[in-house]
């Protein structure tokens, strides 16, 4: 069988049978998709043979790229000797127990406990779980209310799903009642007239005024992701994180950092946390922890909140069968080893990221491109039709639509958020990988403003 058959037949047979996360059913199954069915160092390859450079770093996970043998060894060992056993009642296992001191030495000073999970989505489950209890032994039942933001991700099963704020899982699942939202710190969609550090302090106090609404005594947590990732790379302005951080110390509100996009090196340092200079009591992580290579997320628990659930109070009644898996600790071992001892969250802070930035920011004379926006590792081009109205191209994004396919085409794979186009190559890129991507991305921009003859 030739190789294209044994693409289609791979194709007929997703369609048939697999139904897949966030994607149009119906289209799919009359479709079909990409099979991508190997990869190495920062490129995937699809079973059509297209070679595509990566510039999501797989699903914001794959900071170390593909070709890591040191994070497969060590998941092999595991499997031969322990390949599951699990962390209830008292239980443990050696991975799950190097891996937790492992993660306190490289987080922040005020986390020395973890509790694990399978994934980001389970792992601000299990906030929700942690704060009600944390409240609870204080005597203080009655703080059940989260706060978050318009346009957050941080998962999606039905409890993480409520804690984001995209409107389009709230409008097919019911969701917590007792999850409240107020406005995201997106200057170019929301900020009007009024300058980055102005819109910054107007909604973060957004904050405080929902607090005194709902009553500080009801409100336990607010939660946000140091950048938004999915909802467009949201970075938030100078201004906003500090005045986010006054009022969660003024009303005894426990401040939740989900890090799963933004942790183990994205912002160009450790944690996106320590970029913005916030001190949460919870920290949510998952994905590049492993590097994707297994499944793997959990919490980074605060000491005032460890101390709290350690003095008593029985049993705490949360777990997942896999938490701590054998399997996925060694994983996770690996990589921090490798980020360890290779320093290239420094390096890639110091010498690939403002190169990253500093390429891109050439769009900014592109007829398309509204706003650069970035951080780190990961930016986003924000795309119109007029830069001075900041039309849009097209309805329901089309136009961000119609230059990620042109992307992925090329030989790109970037995702599309809005009207913005999004990207977070591994941090193992050089300059002249860079350059590829943007080579590639101008060619997308070019081909789609022929297409909607914008100049």
């Amino acid at each position: 069988m030739s190789h294209k058959k044994d693409s289609a037949a791979l194709q007929a047979l997703d369609r048939s049978h697999h139904l897949h996360p966030f994607t149009d059913l119906q289209n799919h199954a009359e479709q079909g998709g990409r099979i991508v069915n190997r990869a190495e160092h920062i490129y995937i390859y699809d079973t059509d043979g297209q070679r595509m450079l990566d510039g999501m770093s797989g699903l914001w996970c794959c900071n170390l790229g593909y070709s890591q043998p040191q994070i497969a060894e060590a998941v092999y060992r595991q499997l031969q000797e322990l390949p599951y056993y699990n962390n209830f009642f008292k239980c443990a296992n050696q991975p799950a127990v190097e891996l937790a001191r492992a993660l306190v030495e490289v987080t922040p000073a005020q986390f020395n406990h973890v509790f694990f999970t399978n994934s980001g989505s389970e792992a601000n489950d299990t906030n929700i779980r942690l704060v009600h209890r944390y409240f609870d032994l204080l005597g203080k039942p009655e703080k059940k209310l989260f706060i978050s933001r318009k346009n957050a991700y941080h998962g999606s099963t039905i409890a993480s799903s409520s804690l984001g704020g995209m409107d389009g899982m709230h409008k097919q699942t019911r969701g917590l009642d007792y999850v409240h939202h107020i406005n995201q710190p997106h200057w170019f969609a929301n900020g009007g007239e009024l300058s980055p550090d102005e819109y910054g302090l107007q909604v973060a106090g957004e904050l405080e005024a929902k607090i005194q609404q709902l009553g500080e005594d009801k409100v336990a947590a607010f939660i946000a992701e140091p950048v938004q990732g999915a909802g467009g790379v949201i970075i938030p302005p100078d201004s906003y994180w500090p005045e986010i951080q006054r009022i969660c110390d003024a009303y005894d509100i426990l401040l939740i950092a989900d890090e799963v996009i933004c942790g183990f090196g994205r912002t160009g340092k450790w944690f996106g946390s320590e970029t913005y200079g916030i001190k949460p009591q919870l920290m949510t992580f998952a994905k590049a922890v492993t590097n994707g290579y297994m499944p793997l997320g959990g919490v980074m628990v605060g000491d005032q909140v460890a101390k709290v659930l350690l003095a008593g109070g029985g049993e705490f009644t949360h777990g997942l069968t896999y938490s701590g898996h054998p399997a996925s600790c060694a994983a996770a071992l690996a990589t921090l080893d490798i980020l360890r001892s290779t320093n290239i969250i420094e390096h890639a802070a110091e010498h690939i990221a403002p190169y990253f930035q500093g390429r891109l920011r050439e769009f900014e004379q592109h007829p398309l491109v509204a706003q650069v926006r970035g951080q780190g590792m990961f930016a986003a081009l924000e795309l119109v039709a007029d830069k001075s109205s900041r039309k849009r191209l097209a309805p329901d994004s089309a136009g961000a639509i119609y230059c990620r396919d042109r992307a992925n085409k090329n030989g790109l794979m970037v995702r599309q958020t809005g009207d913005a186009m999004i990207m977070a190559p591994p941090l193992i890129c050089n300059r002249e990988e860079i350059d590829i991507l943007i080579e590639k991305l101008a060619i997308a921009l070019d081909e789609t403003a022929v297409h909607y003859q914008i100049r």
